[in-house]
């Protein structure tokens, strides 16, 4: 006979390319970081950007509790917090709050295909916190620091650098940022579309980023080269942001598929 094999269910989304593994956090191992490493690998394991650990709580449809593919945790993706509104989206409900490291954020159902769902998420005021110009091995970067409840540093450049991923890379590491930094570079089209490129923490280049395009519009449109509405276009697809003293993000998330995953 066989010795009986311990499985953890889970659901893989994807909002823009950007792809979270979804998990009751009933059924978190004790050791949830190194667990999400092992099921976020791409090779030995499911493969996702990070794991969407969702908790009961009072204040909020659900808790959502984000760790990186590398074990970090992370205060929010906008990207997951929108798969995980559309694994809790049902025909009785098209407004989904749900409570993050970030604060509690209320997912509006814009759209719905069958298990392509869009959604508006209201990201809340950001927080614009400097204008900074930091040295590195391939010379100084400006760009400018915004808080989105985690940390970004927008660059806009006139094309994307051969490198880019390395030099973000370093740019992360800088001293500057404390608890490391998500990176934004981006090329502006017009006053309306935006070309932009992610490195986040925990993870590396990702092909989307919910906060990321929510810190890129805000960068933009305070530093005078885009207006609101603005569209973010990304590898993974495009996120549209209205900024209006508070942040609106408007984009996909789709159900791929459910599965389980043996300890």
């Amino acid at each position: 006979m066989s010795p009986q094999r311990i499985a953890i269910p889970f659901t893989k989304a994807s909002a823009c390319g950007n792809d979270f593994l979804i998990i009751d956090g009933a059924l978190a191992p004790p050791d949830i970081s190194r667990f999400t490493q092992r099921i976020c690998n791409r090779h030995t394991g499911v493969g996702a950007d990070g794991v969407e650990w969702l908790f009961p709580t009072s204040d909020a449809d659900i808790e959502a509790r984000l760790i990186n593919a590398d074990g970090s945790e992370a205060e929010i993706s906008g990207n997951g917090t929108r798969c995980v509104a559309a694994y809790l989206c049902d025909d009785n409900k098209d407004s989904i709050a749900v409570k993050t490291g970030a604060g509690i954020k209320t997912c509006t159902l814009t759209a719905r295909k069958g298990n392509a769902f869009e959604f508006e998420i209201a990201m809340g005021v950001p927080e614009f916190i400097a204008e900074l110009t930091i040295p590195t091995s391939f010379g100084e970067v400006h760009g400018a620091a915004v808080s989105m409840g985690n940390p970004h540093f927008v660059v806009f450049v006139s094309e994307l650098w051969p490198d880019w991923q390395s030099r973000a890379a370093e740019i992360q590491r800088n001293s500057y940022f404390k608890h490391g930094v998500n990176v934004e570079l981006l090329v502006i089209k017009d006053r309306r579309n935006i070309k932009a490129s992610f490195f986040e923490r925990g993870v590396g280049e990702t092909q989307s980023s919910g906060t990321g395009s929510s810190a890129a519009a805000v960068a933009a449109i305070t530093s005078g080269y885009a207006d609101s509405p603005v569209s973010i276009h990304a590898p993974g697809g495009t996120q549209s942001v209205r900024f209006e003293n508070e942040v609106f993000l408007r984009g996909s998330a789709d159900l791929i598929f459910r599965g389980e995953f043996f300890v």
